[in-house]
Parts: structure tokens; sequence; C-alpha cells
């Protein structure tokens, strides 16, 4: 009886899946299940989202289990997605332990982050990004579906450089897109183009006298914000190297400026790479080192006293705030000098751009060896 069950079963079953045999059936079912290996991208289904399990139907025997370890990337794919939703999996495992595949939906989760980056590079859209690390160049971020991005230093709006920390949120905007690279380069300045810095070039060409505003004071240097007083650009910002602060040298410039603080500057020309304005204090006002090589001239005799004695170099000071060097070499094996010595000597270099005048020491008599 319950053989005749069988066949009248299987006899229907075949019929009704158009098979003629069993050997066909089974054959049938076999090719209609997906075989995976571990790296493929497969479409497929979201069939279930919950925050404990995310399963996805890639045609295989069993719903693809999706494995995501980390809490915000799953708190991330609960408010993207919802159940029917197309997506590409990555294959991790093919069958595990229990019998079902198991997959990656990090490829979605990239695709749609870098279209979502394309989108707002072309519209120049702001997002929101968190600050991870400070650096010399510049500052590195991650945005909210987690990519990582740099901000230059040289695409720093100077008026709220005070306000980025490690952890805290700031608005960029797209600068540069290299997704074969992985590189993403944001600015917090509107893109100023080629053409613009030209025609800036052309309006702050060298020489040019400009009043500006301190916008930050670093170490190495000021960024003031300049009027430019263009049709589509109002003001861009300048860098005072600490170099062009002082004819003087100059350490502390916090002691000597502060945010906010009006102040004169003379234009030494455009960095386009850079997108800002170099520029200058100390080339408003004469360089007084011209006056001193013309007082001191090569061969002249002058009578000063060591100030110091660094590494066997001696520096002398000549009175009137000048400075001269004896070098090392240039001292006789006969002679020694210590700070509050008097020296006769004979200036014997003039150097304009070091701002450097040379001595060699006058002699009684030249001693043997003496060069």
């Amino acid at each position: 009886m319950s053989t005749s069950v069988n066949k009248t079963s299987t006899s229907s079953a075949n019929k009704s899946s158009g098979a003629s045999s069993m050997a066909e059936l089974m054959a049938k079912h076999s090719t209609s299940v997906k075989a995976f290996h571990r790296g493929d991208r497969v479409e497929g289904t979201i069939t279930k989202l919950t925050s404990s399990q995310i399963l996805v139907d890639i045609g295989g025997k069993s719903e693809a289990v999706v494995l995501e370890k980390e809490k915000k990337n799953v708190r991330q794919l609960m408010t993207t997605l919802k159940v029917g939703d197309k997506v590409t999996v990555g294959v991790l495992t093919p069958e595990s332990d229990a019998g079902v595949p198991v997959v990656s939906l990090r490829y979605f989760m990239e695709d749609k982050s870098w279209d979502e980056l394309e989108k707002a590079k072309k519209n120049q859209t702001p997002l929101e990004v968190t600050v991870r690390e400070i650096t010399k160049g510049g500052i590195v971020v991650e945005t909210k579906e987690g990519m990582s991005g740099f901000l230059p230093q040289s695409h720093v709006q100077f008026t709220q450089q005070q306000q980025i920390a490690v952890g805290k949120m700031i608005s960029l905007q797209v600068l540069e897109l290299d997704r074969k690279e992985n590189r993403i380069i944001f600015s917090q300045k509107s893109a100023i183009s080629d053409a613009q810095l030209t025609e800036i070039a052309k309006k702050l060409s060298k020489g040019t006298k400009l009043s500006g505003q301190v916008v930050s004071v670093t170490n190495f240097g000021l960024f003031v914000t300049l009027p430019i007083n263009m049709s589509d650009i109002k003001e861009m910002d300048g860098l005072v190297h600490i170099s062009e602060i002082s004819w003087d040298k100059v350490t502390d410039l916090s002691s000597l400026f502060s945010v906010g603080q009006n102040i004169e500057v003379v234009v030494l020309g455009v960095d386009k790479e850079a997108g800002r304005v170099d520029l200058s204090i100390k080339q408003l006002t004469t360089d007084p080192f011209a006056a001193i090589a013309e007082k001191y001239p090569v061969d002249k005799k002058v009578k000063g006293t060591v100030m110091s004695v660094d590494d066997g170099n001696i520096t002398v000071d000549l009175g009137d705030s000048v400075e001269a060097v004896i070098r090392k070499e240039k001292v006789p094996p006969t002679m020694s000098f210590k700070p509050g010595d008097s020296v006769n000597a004979t200036v014997s270099e003039v150097d304009p751009r070091r701002r450097r005048l040379s001595l060699v020491p006058i002699l009684m008599e030249k001693p043997i060896g003496y060069r």
C-alpha cells in the first residue's frame, strides 16, 4: 500500500515538474542552486533585517547570513536598508559549519558611500565629518559612513581653525576623489578655480600693499584674511611666514600678534597650489643690513667684544646691534677667545643673503700653518 502511495506521489511530482524521472527532477533542482566561492560578489535581496541578524537571498540552498561585527555599521545598515532591497554582497564563506553562506555588505556600503561622495562633489554639498587626527600636513577625518579622508592644511578655513579638535564634527566640501587609490581630499574653503587664481595674481602683484586681519597665529607664521573685492571672491587667505615677520629674529609670534588684529602687509606672490597669498611684514621697511654692509665693507678694520663662543665659532658685537662672526677655521692656534674679550679684526666677507659679516682677527705676525 505504502509502495503504491510513494509511486503515485512520485508520479504526481514528476508530472507537476515536467520531469520524466526522479533523476531529471533532482538534476533540475541541483542546477537551480548556485555554487559560490570565497571572494565572489553576488547580487541578492534582503529578507530579514534586525539588529541581531541580517539575511540575504543570494540564490543558494539557504539564505546567507551577513557578518558584521561593528555595532556602528549595523546601525548604519538598519537605517540605510529595508527588507526587499537589492544589494551586492561579498562571499566570506561559501558554507559555514551551520551549512549556510556567510557574506559581507562591505562592497554594497562602499559603493553607496562612493556614490554619495561623487554626488556631494558634483553639487558642492557640504558633508559633516568627524576629526580623527591632526597632523603637521593637515587633518584626518571620517565620514558618517566610516570613509577616511584628508583635509590638507592649505584648505583649512583659518577663521575656524581654533574650533578644530579630535572628536569634533566639522563641515567640509569634497575637493578630490580617486576611488582606485582610495583617496578622498576635502576642503573647508570654497573652491577657487585656476582662472580665478590667475585673476587674483594679476590684482595682487608682487609689492602690492594691503591691510588684513589676523585669523590664526601659529608657530610658523600668521594666517591673514585679505579683502579681494572681486565680483565672485570677496576675500582670500594669506600667510606671513615667521621668516617674513621682521628683519630681526623672531621666535614667539603669540607675544607679538593676536587673532582679530589688523596689520599691514605686502604681497610676495600668489601660491596657486596652496590657494593662498604669500605675504611679508618686514618687506614694508628697508633691510637695515644694507646700511650695515655700506658701513662695514670688506677689508675694513673693526674692534668689537666677544659675545659667545659656540663650537669654536666666535660671535662679535661691533656696537649698535651689529653682530659679526669669526669662523673657527680663521682662529689661529696661538689665539683663544672667551665672552667679554676685546678683539681687533678685519671684515673678510659681507653676505647680504645670510645678512652676515665675517671677520678675521688681526695678527701681529702670521703663524705657521695659518690659512
